[in-house]
């Protein structure tokens, strides 16, 4: 994706997906538009700059007039609005019509949020909480509840579960990985590529594998999920990238978001933001599934823990 087309399109997404005070629920749309923008082909990123800066006007053409307007074909305007989540073009239209009547009732302008050298730091941290916010509105926008909803029966009901993830994604399944054996299952995060793949051929049905890799393409990630699938355990994949190569393996995935990129804030940081939510989510829900065995396990492993929390001092009195 060339930079002039990102900016535009994903600057424009954030537009109609910030709301004034009214607290509005995050567009679908606008959230489908920063996730997928950067695994598009240059003639789909052209409909969708479109898209994304003219809602109104897009709905009101004709998949013919769209695809005139954007140098493109009628196949590549519907093969856009399906990679969006839409059936059909006319389906994209319907949206695209209900966006432009959003933005005309109050939306606010996109605000950015990049972050220069010398910026004071209170501006670093009301940005990069807006950058928080924004990647956890979108990514909740994004997330399908059926696959999250199959992902936490299996989780709930599996023998034992394996997480894979590599780097910052790494830190991640340790999260997942902790918050599991806290309520009682048994559950291994692996950051070794080698003892990752070893573990793997060890899975069966009834077994839970996941994945977290942001890009979709982390082989190191990739290798012991497919061993997962074709070993037959249930295998999930929590991934930025929908149309990545991780997912020919994952029977179930969930869509995390992340903000722009930018020389201070790269893609770890906010792709990190948005792997937590869904990693809490699907802790929050298997806990759910397994209420009568996991609340005891938490009271258990918070009493186990309790003399190890730092008593405060009492203060003394200057004299």
């Amino acid at each position: 994706m060339t930079e002039d087309v990102k900016e535009t399109f994903i600057g424009a997404a954030a537009a109609d997906s910030r709301t004034g005070g009214g607290g509005a629920a995050p567009d679908p749309l606008a959230a489908k538009v920063r996730t997928l923008a950067p695994s598009m082909t240059r003639s789909m990123q052209r409909v969708a700059e479109a898209v994304a800066t003219d809602p109104a006007g897009c709905a009101a053409l004709t998949v013919t007039g769209l695809a005139e307007l954007t140098g493109t074909s009628e196949a590549t305007v519907v093969r856009t609005a399906r990679l969006l989540g839409y059936p059909g073009y006319r389906d994209l239209r319907l949206a695209l019509a209900g966006l432009a009547a959003r933005r005309g009732s109050g939306g606010s302008p996109a605000v950015t949020s990049d972050i220069a050298v010398d910026d004071p730091i209170e501006d670093v941290v009301a940005k990069l909480a807006r950058d928080e916010q924004q990647t956890l509105a979108d990514t909740a926008a994004a997330l399908d509840t059926a696959q999250l909803g199959a992902a936490v029966t299996a989780l709930a009901d599996a023998r034992r579960t394996d997480i894979y993830g590599v780097g910052a994604s790494g830190l991640v399944a340790q999260d997942l990985a902790q918050k599991l054996l806290r309520i009682g299952l048994v559950a291994h995060a692996h950051n070794d590529p080698h003892l990752a793949v070893t573990n793997a051929v060890q899975l069966r049905p009834g077994d839970v594998a996941i994945a977290i890799t942001h890009s979709g393409a982390t082989g190191d990630v990739i290798e012991p999920l497919r061993v997962a699938f074709e070993r037959g355990a249930a295998t999930v994949a929590i991934t930025g990238r929908p149309d990545g190569p991780v997912t020919q393996y994952a029977d179930h995935v969930l869509t995390t978001s992340t903000a722009r990129e930018t020389e201070l804030r790269p893609a770890a940081m906010s792709s990190r933001t948005s792997q937590l939510l869904v990693v809490d989510c699907l802790f929050t829900g298997v806990t759910q599934r397994t209420y009568a065995t996991a609340a005891p396990a938490l009271s258990a492993s918070y009493e186990a823990l309790a003399h190890r929390r730092a008593t405060p001092r009492p203060r003394t009195t200057a004299r």
